[in-house]
């Protein structure tokens, strides 16, 4: 399960149910992926076929909706 928890643009931020206790987000879009951890602070952990330019703008949206984000971790998996 891999619950859409924002969508902005052409992003889809979403949780993947069981992965892994670390919160974080990943971000898919037309021409690729990448996942962010949101603790101890934001911070790129991974992506496929993303240039930096890009990269930055979702590190700006993920950074400007982190308490939402935070939020919807907590709700999401009870914790």
């Amino acid at each position: 399960m891999a619950p859409t928890i924002r969508r902005e643009g052409s992003y889809r931020f979403f949780f993947n149910s069981r992965e892994e206790s670390r919160m974080h987000v990943h971000i898919t879009t037309p021409d690729g992926i990448a996942k962010f951890w949101l603790e101890p602070i934001v911070a790129l952990d991974s992506f496929h076929n993303l240039n930096a330019r890009e990269l930055r703008r979702i590190e700006t949206l993920v950074k400007e909706h982190e308490d939402e984000f935070r939020a919807a971790w907590h709700r999401h998996f009870g914790q």
